[in-house]
């Protein structure tokens, strides 16, 4: 990504040639006013002071003040030459940062819109600010410098030009180490932000030691990145030292030298004010600008605007066709692949998932059900990247979740879906690089169950207004958007449950239909969980994987779930839970027995309190009336 921010960047001044020649315009009022600075209290003393002409003396005087209120009047005029060069870049990197944000489910994307986008501005404001008055500075300088006296610039240019190779020497390694610096500033932040809240767990459970030792570490690294930042700041004095100061001791030490081969007294005054009053400031504001804005600007960028990593250059159909071609690899990996999975929300805290491990290939549909707060949203986080598992893999498609490019290999669909305000061919064609065919976009509108909506509304052209929209009409365009996704793997996160069973069934089995693709439903109703190749039942330690059947006959849990989700039948039935069920409920042997105080009728649905005289002989429990 290095490599390619300088293209990047040329390619952006380029497509705005008319403003950078407009910046030059201005900043040219600036080389006068440089020129001027040295040049006119030169003639006032060699012309006019010296001569005994006060006159022509104060008339030059006078024509340096003018220059500077020329340069005023012209460094007025850039800023806004400025502003159009840079309010055009942060336009870009907030489009980049929201469309992150909203494709990939970017947990960054606050802070990048909210903080990384401006300090991307202002330092890129800064920079073209600095760079630009040091060219135009150095310029009117040294051209000063020539026409009072050519030998003044044998002893201001080398050392002023070796000063600023040192300082290019150091910029590369400089903006490595201030990545660094602020990548292990990151990493104690948020190590911080983990532990704070639970010091009282912390000291309850004794770890104290254990968590100082993980604080403590990211402490030293975080010093060793400032004092390796710090080392680079001791070469960026140097710099300036050897390219400001040294020409005002070589100009005072060389004086008798300079006045013996022709230097008057006024062209040695007006040096030392070119070196003291132009060059050494533009050249201290180019070090602290390129030097710390400059790194920073670099890191920022790297930020907003990542290389594609592997893979870069295939467009999301062409890794889908990679993913899915079987002459590519021996064996085809699976869709996806957990591996001794824990997450905890919080250092400290009780695990939501512990120690997962499971497998679904390609082509799967997989229903995942539990009790409510179990952890199933939780899951599909991990398996999107938006969490990060305390402990375990998560790998979709062979890749790990959370590499660069992985959001282009799954899809997530939360419960409260995502429309914004526009077409409705922009809102479906969100997730696709590449235009949508007006005829796969109506092919996907009637699989999913969008077509009434989409007539409705009037097309694809139709205007979308959120805010007129259902609950339900919500979901079905965020699961046609979805659906018309390249990505492989689509995650839907109850994200059915505004819609009626009908409609459900047949969104769940347009995602199941897609060829190659993999489809993962945290269940809103038990026909789903009965809809899908395998169940994955979330009961904390006791979770289990299965189909339908199975899973009715070996867990109590999922038989108790199925009987809430099912509505009761009209004739009895005999009790499904065997004799000394691990719950603790003793079922009679049939649901038509008399009841004699010591056992629970297990024929009615799960809650249901059975009343008296409701057995089969109408008679009541012992001790009822």
């Amino acid at each position: 990504m290095t490599g390619r921010l300088p293209s990047r960047g040329l390619r952006f001044l380029r497509a705005r040639w008319r403003v950078v020649v407009r910046l030059g315009l201005w900043s040219v009022l600036e080389t006068g006013q440089s020129f001027l600075i040295g040049y006119a209290p030169a003639r006032a003393l060699d012309d006019g002071f010296l001569a005994g002409r006060t006159a022509t003396g104060l008339a030059w005087l006078g024509v340096a003040g003018l220059g500077v209120v020329v340069g005023a009047y012209g460094t007025a005029r850039v800023y806004a030459a400025v502003a159009a060069l840079v309010e055009p870049l942060r336009d870009r990197l907030v489009w980049r940062v929201v469309e992150r944000g909203v494709r990939e489910a970017d947990r960054g994307a606050l802070s990048g819109l909210t903080q990384q986008v401006e300090i991307a501005r202002d330092t890129f404001a800064g920079l073209v600010m600095v760079s630009r008055s040091f060219v135009f500075t150095s310029v009117g300088a040294l051209a000063g410098l020539f026409s009072l006296a050519p030998l003044l610039l044998l002893v201001v240019l080398p050392p002023l030009a070796a000063g600023i190779g040192l300082f290019a020497a150091t910029l590369r390694p400089l903006a490595r180490r201030q990545e660094v610096f602020l990548a292990t500033d990151e990493a104690l932040a948020d190590r911080l932000g983990a532990v704070c809240p639970g010091l009282r767990d912390i000291t309850a459970t004794g770890a104290q030691e254990r968590t100082a030792a993980g604080v403590g570490r990211l402490v030293d690294a975080e010093e060793r990145a400032a004092r390796s930042l710090a080392r680079f700041g001791v070469v960026r004095v140097a710099a300036l030292a050897l390219g400001g100061q040294l020409p005002i001791v070589l100009l005072l030490a060389t004086a008798p030298w300079l006045l013996r081969h022709g230097v008057t007294t006024g062209a040695l005054v007006g040096a030392l004010s070119y070196v003291t009053q132009s060059l050494l400031p533009a050249l201290h504001n180019l070090l602290h600008g390129l030097g710390t804005s400059g790194s920073r600007l670099t890191v920022v960028l790297r930020r907003l605007a990542p290389e594609e990593g592997r893979g870069a250059g295939l467009g999301p159909s062409d890794q889908t066709r990679a993913a899915e071609s079987p002459a590519r690899t021996v064996a085809r990996p699976p869709a996806l692949a957990l591996s001794s999975v824990t997450f905890a929300y919080g250092p400290t805290a009780v695990p939501v998932i512990e120690d997962l491990d499971l497998t679904l290939p390609a082509g799967s549909h997989l229903a995942v059900v539990g009790p409510s707060g179990i952890g199933k949203s939780t899951l599909t986080a991990l398996v999107a990247g938006l969490l990060e598992p305390r402990c375990g893999t998560v790998r979709v498609g062979g890749e790990p979740v959370r590499e660069v490019g992985a959001p282009a290999r799954r899809v997530l669909i939360p419960q409260e879906a995502y429309v914004f305000t526009g077409t409705l061919a922009e809102n479906l064609a969100h997730l696709r690089p590449d235009p949508v065919p007006e005829a796969e976009l109506l092919s996907a509108a009637e699989a999913v169950g969008l077509l009434p909506l989409l007539e409705a509304l009037g097309g694809p052209e139709g205007r979308v207004d959120p805010a007129a929209l259902s609950a339900g009409e919500r979901q079905l365009i965020a699961l046609t958007r979805a659906h018309l996704s390249h990505a492989p793997l689509a995650l839907l996160d109850e994200a059915t449950c505004h819609l009626d069973p009908r409609a459900e069934e047949r969104a769940e089995r347009a995602f199941a239909a897609r060829p190659g693709g993999t489809l993962v439903v945290v269940a809103h109703r038990i026909t789903s969980a009965r809809r899908a190749d395998r169940v994955l039942m979330m009961d904390g330690r006791d979770t289990a994987y299965g189909t339908h059947d199975e899973l009715v006959r070996c867990s109590a849990r999922y038989r108790a779930l199925v009987g809430a989700w099912t509505p009761v039948p009209h004739e009895g039935s005999d009790p499904s839970l065997a004799l000394r069920d691990p719950d603790g409920v003793d079922a009679v042997a049939g649901a038509r027995l008399a009841g004699d105080g010591r056992h629970v009728v297990a024929h009615g649905p799960v809650g249901q309190v059975q009343t008296p005289r409701d057995l089969g002989d109408g008679r009541p429990f012992r001790g009822e009336g």
